[in-house]
């Protein structure tokens, strides 16, 4: 052992005489050890929380939408196909790293797509009348890219794959949509458009009758209430597209890959269409929640720059401590660089240590809170009833690094003040 590392590791253990030094140590350590723990514990929940709530509206909303400037468009299965044939290259570098890290694809690509047309309406069932957005959806793929709600009444999907175009077209709404119109599976309802034919007393909205086929939940009370699906044959004959549609809804294998994608689709597709991302689509979302992630991660990294200043009161009690070892060392041929080492050593393990006890404390912990979910939170408010968990690799690594960094700078002004030590002024005053 080399023995700068040798006397660091003695320095630790103070004598008898000197405990209140070891104490000072020990709580340096165990401030450390709190802060890593809580970060971990917060930025794990925070990125639950995070992931949770993509994965409902991602569940909802594809990854990409493509739409034209020119309104609705046709040639759709050529698109299609040009859409499903687009590849990015994977990432390189330190983005690489982190991808890999945290599960995601090398080599993402397009799973699916769909074409959607949408209508702005109201439902009314005789009882009330709300407004609803309208997807008109090809069942065969719809389903390959986004996820429907679990059905409470009637059937899901596949009463749409069954519609004929006669009679009265199915209709899937959500359960607080049902509950406002006070309507079940196999009610008749109308659809009202106000577009309509021009008379010589105004505008005459067209009007509709549908069967509603399912009754849905998607966990999101804004979903649950604003949206129904219905057969894209039925839907383009209801807004008079004829065989055109408003958009392409797209779900790729990395959603962190979808600016690629969009990138890369504007180029294989060109004018008029253009492309927009999940993270566009509910950019003011998702940037407030890492916002607070950012503000969060700094006002728990104070906890380690408190344990920092203890660090530097014990090196420093240390050194006072410490002079005539420190004399003697030179008197003997240690150099200034030595002694340096030997306290930013004493510093390092100290930071060491802290920094591993909470690394095993946080990661602990966040498993027994995903595993038993002990603690509870309201359902209705967070649309979950316990807290999420999702901790990453990369997360734990970048907190790890930083409280170490954290504590190596705080070993740095105490172990100069020892290596500046003038040995014969501390040898002749005995």
């Amino acid at each position: 052992m080399r023995y700068e590392l040798y006397m660091a590791l003695r320095y630790l253990r103070a004598k008898k005489e000197h405990k209140f030094i070891s104490l000072i140590s020990a709580i340096s350590t165990g401030g450390v050890a709190l802060g890593v723990m809580a970060l971990i514990v917060v930025i794990a929940v925070m990125a639950g929380f995070e992931n949770h709530l993509k994965e409902k509206i991602l569940g909802v909303n594809a990854h990409l939408l493509i739409r034209s400037y020119e309104g609705p468009f046709d040639s759709i299965d050529l698109i299609k196909k040009k859409i499903e044939g687009i590849e990015v290259p994977p990432e390189s570098g330190f983005s690489s790293v982190i991808s890999r890290l945290r599960g995601q694809g090398a080599s993402p690509h397009v799973v699916a797509a769909t074409p959607v047309v949408y209508i702005q309406a109201l439902l009314s069932s005789g009882r009330a009348v709300s407004g609803v957005v309208i997807r008109g959806v090809d069942p065969d793929s719809v389903t390959k890219v986004v996820r429907f709600g679990k059905i409470l009444q009637g059937r899901g999907v596949q009463c749409l794959k069954e519609y004929s175009g006669k009679g009265p077209a199915p209709i899937i709404i959500g359960k607080e949509l049902a509950l406002t119109l006070g309507v079940q599976a196999g009610d008749l309802i109308r659809i009202v458009l106000p577009s309509g034919t021009i008379t010589p007393i105004g505008m005459m909205p067209r009007i509709r009758t549908v069967r509603v086929c399912g009754i849905q939940t998607m966990g999101m009370y804004e979903y649950d209430m604003s949206l129904a699906f219905m057969p894209i044959g039925a839907a383009q004959r209801l807004a008079g597209l004829g065989d055109k549609v408003h958009a392409f809804e797209v779900k790729i294998s990395d959603i962190y890959a979808a600016g690629r994608f969009v990138r890369a689709i504007q180029k294989v597709l060109g004018y008029p269409f253009w492309a927009m991302d999940w993270q566009q689509m509910s950019r003011n979302l998702f940037s407030a929640m890492e916002l607070e992630k950012f503000a969060m991660f700094v006002v728990l990294t104070l906890i380690v720059l408190v344990a920092a200043f203890n660090i530097i009161s014990t090196l420093s009690m240390m050194v006072m401590e410490k002079k005539a070892d420190i004399a003697i060392l030179k008197a003997m041929g240690a150099t200034n660089s030595q002694i340096l080492r030997i306290f930013m050593l004493n510093g390092v393990m100290i930071g060491l240590m802290g920094t591993a006890m909470g690394v095993l404390g946080g990661t602990g912990l966040c498993w027994l809170l995903k595993r038993y979910k002990f603690i509870k939170i309201p359902k209705e408010v967070y649309y979950t009833d316990s807290i999420p968990i999702l901790l990453y690799q990369s997360d734990v690594m970048i907190i790890a690094a930083s409280a170490l960094i954290i504590c190596l700078l705080a070993t740095i002004y105490p172990a100069r003040q020892a290596a500046g030590i003038d040995p014969s002024k501390i040898l002749r005053n005995g």
